[in-house]
């Protein structure tokens, strides 16, 4: 029996580049070790894709009234059908290798209960991946010469065990503020967050957002703001990478290291346990001085 279920409800495949990287994403999955992949929805293309790759698909996702997946209906399908001890959501332009099934293995050994991420490798394509033996190795090269790490700021996977997040609320999938609520509620209920980015390359394919509504970021759609709503609002979706407790270096769990922006956050965090009955802005604007502002809003709209 495998390790880990991977799900994930990728875009249609009718945009020529969205069906290079996804099918770059799922190909790469297909030939890791130790894991099956689930693909959700009933998006144009997406079966045909699943019965190609060999994998599982399900395309009877509940969704908006946009007809966007819905993130609890995700969770539950990936649930019900599957029978390992992992389970992990990740974006369908992801590109993942080996490593990230090792990081998986060796957080399992070191915490019972903890959420897995990292920051990712964001990499302009043009062409098909190649596949053919030493594919890892090649790529990497390539990611490492375009040299563009993104911020700690937007999370594309999340990898934790199957009988957490049994509660999600209905955000929907592709906007913004879930991904940080995962965060928040890993540490609400003082789950070891690990930032795996150390000892793993995760590859984010770049695109646009032309299959968004007037191809706008995701941030700037009334749906994000109902994401922010389920998520209990702007203090739960400010949690970002910054907000891991352990990362995984060298095989090993260790404290992040201080920076500033780590720093800010840690102050931000005790005053409103404390000065909880203040308004947020108010907060902000005791540990946000007016020149760290453009700076944190840039980080936490990536």
């Amino acid at each position: 029996m495998p390790l880990i279920t991977l799900f994930s409800a990728p875009k249609p495949f009718t945009d020529p580049h969205i069906v290079m990287i996804q099918r770059n994403a799922i190909k790469s999955w297909t030939l890791l070790e130790d894991v099956e992949v689930i693909l959700l929805g009933d998006e144009v293309g997406l079966a045909e894709v699943a019965k190609e790759f060999g994998v599982r698909h399900f395309p009877n996702v509940k969704v908006n009234e946009s007809g966007v997946p819905l993130i609890s209906s995700m969770f539950e399908i990936a649930r019900e059908n599957s029978n390992d001890e992992l389970l992990c959501i990740v974006n369908a332009d992801m590109i993942l290798m080996s490593d990230f099934v090792e990081a998986a293995r060796r957080s399992r050994m070191l915490r019972d209960e903890f959420v897995l991420l990292s920051q990712r490798w964001d990499y302009d394509i043009a062409s098909p991946l190649d596949f053919a033996e030493g594919w890892e190795s090649r790529l990497r090269e390539s990611v490492r010469k375009q040299n563009q790490l993104h911020r700690p700021a937007g999370s594309d996977f999340f990898l934790f065990p199957k009988n957490f997040y049994t509660d999600i609320p209905n955000f929907t999938i592709g906007r913004a503020g879930w991904d940080n609520w995962m965060i928040y509620k890993a540490r609400a209920e003082h789950w070891a967050v690990i930032d795996c980015t150390p000892s793993v390359m995760i590859a984010h394919q770049n695109h646009d957002y032309s299959h968004l509504p007037d191809g706008k970021p995701h941030y700037e759609h009334p749906e994000t703001n109902e994401n922010i709503r389920l998520a209990g609002g702007q203090a739960n979706v400010r949690y970002t990478i910054l907000d891991a407790t352990h990362q995984l270096a060298d095989g090993k769990l260790i404290r992040p290291k201080m920076t500033s922006l780590r720093f800010t956050r840690k102050l931000e965090l005790f005053l409103r346990a404390i000065f909880f009955f203040l308004p947020e802005s108010m907060i902000e604007n005791v540990v946000r001085p007016k020149r760290w502002q453009k700076r944190i809003n840039k980080l936490f709209k990536s």
